[in-house]
């Protein structure tokens, strides 16, 4: 048994605290804040529920797997429920919205009707997606990548072909060369942004993303993810870890090359034979480590080379009334979206050439079609994400429009836009609570690399084993865990990231999934 101290409470801290726990070692989870979450944070004000961060829920195995090995089950710990309409996607100019459904048949027509022949077409798009999806699924993702014997047994000599194109070619000209039609290309190329890249940077191996949300479908935990945060919780501390919260990890103890525990802000220390930083991994090495000499400068000199993914002003509103014109999740897209991409991950410049769109490509969700939990009766709860460049200078939100004003400038623009293409001419009226977020927020509250919403971007240079490893490259016995290391960014790669943690204590170098830990079934929450 080691003594494991893991940094961060957002959902690969706590996950990996709880599957050590389990695996037999005395672990303790520190986190800054005064709940746990992280990214996958909530936010309650006058009834109202909101999830600040997640809150599209696809790949359901990577849930059903950490909770297997945490010794219950998806089922037990979580109500899900399969949307359908999967999504609306909402087009600048045009009438009439496409509705991805639930059923594959109607979907596969839906494509038909808008362009001859893109229903058997999109058909063999998801074919190849769930070949791709497969074998992601079973041994890329859970793969530490740290040795030649990491290659053995993926069949990749006679997949290499096939390989090298998924790599070399981009996403948008993977669609092209099926869809001519923008609304599909949009609708097919949209997850580059979850991966937080564009599909012109993305490698088509990502198409595998339709997979998730076109064959296995689209689901939502009742509560929000705070549930699921709640569950990874209650697991993790039934496991025996030990939970500080309100914590805050001024730097990591090194002792001749070797992490040894960390230090508490007011000087405490807690030894440990091993630590795990679930922090962003800029903020780890620059930092964290900024006393350990070579440190941090090799890593500003590394990071200065890196793709940040977008930043994010996020916009929580309680409306009052119903909003039947929008679905569970709608998606809005300009018709010159490559603009947009342009203002977010071009080259640094002045805040006026690289700032949002008018209109802009934006997310809303509103949860309360699906949950009543999450809002008063007779109304609604939304969430809106607008992606912007990860550019502090447009600074941080606040309550009913106190934030910056870059940051209620883009979500004024946003509620606008929404009233106008769903048909809401009322919406700024029966706003009743609102909150914003923007990225010095995300710099502040989680040490994000230049506020960055979701990590190091997913194009080639930083996917799979090129997006680096589990084990710190410059300190001993200090594991990485989280968006900002392998295998990326989301939810399911954050669980993922968290059995890559185990499987380097317990020097397990096998490429799939790890079979459940040892422990007993753990009674399923009330």
């Amino acid at each position: 048994m080691s003594r494991i101290v893991v940094i961060g409470g957002g959902i690969a801290g706590i996950a990996s605290a709880g599957l050590l726990a389990r695996d037999g070692h005395q672990v303790t989870l520190v986190e800054q804040a005064e709940g746990l979450g992280g990214r996958a944070g909530s936010w309650r004000s006058e009834g109202f529920l909101f999830d600040t961060g997640p809150s599209w829920m696809l790949m359901r195995e990577p849930y059903e797997h950490a909770f297997r090995m945490l010794g219950s089950s998806l089922e037990d710990e979580l109500e899900l429920v399969r949307l359908d309409p999967a999504y609306r996607v909402l087009y600048e100019g045009e009438a009439e919205a496409l509705e991805v459904s639930g059923d594959l048949v109607t979907t596969l027509a839906r494509f038909e009707a808008i362009e001859p022949g893109a229903g058997e077409r999109l058909r063999a798009y998801l074919g190849s997606a769930t070949e791709t999806a497969e074998l992601a699924t079973s041994g890329l993702l859970s793969n530490r990548f740290d040795s030649p014997r990491a290659f053995a047994g993926l069949g990749l000599a006679r997949r290499l072909p096939r390989l090298t194109r998924l790599l070399l070619e981009s996403l948008e000209l993977r669609i092209a060369r099926s869809f001519r039609d923008r609304r599909l290309r949009q609708a097919l190329g949209y997850p580059a942004v979850f991966l937080g890249t564009e599909p012109k940077s993305a490698p088509s191996m990502y198409h595998l993303m339709s997979h998730f949300d076109l064959v296995e479908g689209v689901w939502y935990p009742q509560g929000g993810f705070t549930a699921v945060v709640d569950a990874l919780a209650r697991l993790a501390r039934v496991a025996g870890v030990e939970v500080r919260t309100g914590t805050r990890v001024e730097r990591i103890l090194v002792d001749d090359g070797a992490a040894r525990g960390v230090e508490l802000a007011g000087g405490e220390r807690i030894a440990a034979d091993l630590v795990v930083s679930a922090a962003d991994a800029h903020a780890t090495d620059t930092r964290l480590l900024a006393h350990v000499p070579g440190i941090a400068e090799r890593a500003r000199r590394r990071w200065a080379k890196r793709v940040a993914g977008p930043s994010a002003v996020l916009v929580m509103l309680g409306v009052e009334g119903e909003l039947p014109q929008l679905a569970h999740h709608t998606l809005l897209f300009t018709r010159d979206w490559e603009e947009g991409f342009r203002r977010i991950f071009g080259p640094l410049g002045a805040r006026a050439s690289r700032g949002v769109t008018d209109p802009a490509s934006l997310y809303v969700s509103r949860t309360s079609a699906t949950d009543p939990s999450v809002a008063p009766a007779g109304h609604e709860a939304l969430f809106v994400l607008v992606p912007v460049p990860p550019d502090l200078r447009l600074g941080g939100g606040g309550l009913d429009g106190r934030g910056s004003p870059p940051v209620e400038e883009i979500a004024d623009r946003a509620i606008a836009q929404i009233a106008s293409w769903a048909g809401i001419d009322d919406l700024a009226d029966r706003v009743v609570t609102r909150r914003t977020i923007g990225p010095a927020d995300f710099a502040r509250d989680f040490d994000s690399w230049r506020g960055t919403a979701l990590g190091p971007a997913h194009t080639l240079r930083q996917s799979a084993f090129l997006r680096g490893s589990t084990r710190h490259s410059g300190v001993r016995d200090l594991l990485l865990a989280g968006a900002t290391t392998v295998p990326g960014i989301g939810v399911p790669m954050c669980l993922i990231s968290a059995e890559l943690v185990v499987k380097h204590v317990r020097g397990d170098r096998s490429s799939g999934p790890l079979q459940p830990l040892g422990g007993e079934r753990v009674e399923a929450a009330p």
